[in-house]
């Protein structure tokens, strides 16, 4: 892969995979976020975790969904299979997208990056806003489709879909990835 280029995961933390806002859909991107996490690490290409840690009782977004992602709480915590190391970087949000009221843009330009690859839950919602934002600033998008899900089969394939059409994003799967970073 020719552009320098991160992995920003968003959101899969144990209220979105098993707890309080559990996502079935996401159980399989699971295995497919470990390949992609175990390639880029190999590769020393940089891996972000994007995600919620909201103050109980206080964060607007709770309001919409409920508790979920509470600071100091397990379901704030990144699912243990995608094995956080101490290499990555853990970059909190209290909004759907990663880049909002956060430090994600300046790690991103202070690592040299110009290209994102997204994965994580929800492909219609924080994974969207997420690409939003990374497009708003410059960065190419790049998607990895089974390493991204949502609530619904519908839901995921028109995120999917907007990513492409609004964002110019580009949709692998996670084999093609490991491909290019190997190339």
């Amino acid at each position: 892969m020719k552009e320098k280029v991160a992995i920003i995961v968003v959101d899969m933390l144990n209220d979105f995979v098993y707890g309080a806002l559990k996502c079935d859909r996401g159980l399989t991107t699971i295995e497919p976020n470990k390949r992609l996490l175990a390639s880029a690490r190999k590769h020393h290409i940089p891996v972000i975790f994007s995600n919620d840690a909201h103050h109980k009782g206080i964060d607007h977004e709770l309001k919409k969904w409920g508790d979920h992602a509470i600071l100091g709480t397990p379901g704030a915590e990144v699912i243990p299979e995608l094995d956080l190391q101490a290499s990555d970087y853990v970059v909190p949000k209290k909004r759907y997208s990663g880049f909002f009221h956060t430090d994600l843009d300046l790690l991103l330009r202070e690592l040299g990056i110009t290209t994102v690859i997204l994965t994580g839950l929800h492909t219609h919602m924080c994974v969207r806003h997420t690409a939003a934002d990374a497009y708003q600033n410059g960065f190419k998008v790049l998607i990895a489709s089974d390493a991204t899900d949502s609530f619904t089969a519908e839901d995921y394939e028109s995120g999917l879909k907007y990513l492409q059409d609004v964002y110019d994003a580009e949709v692998y799967t996670v084999d093609e990835l490991i491909k290019q970073f190997e190339a």
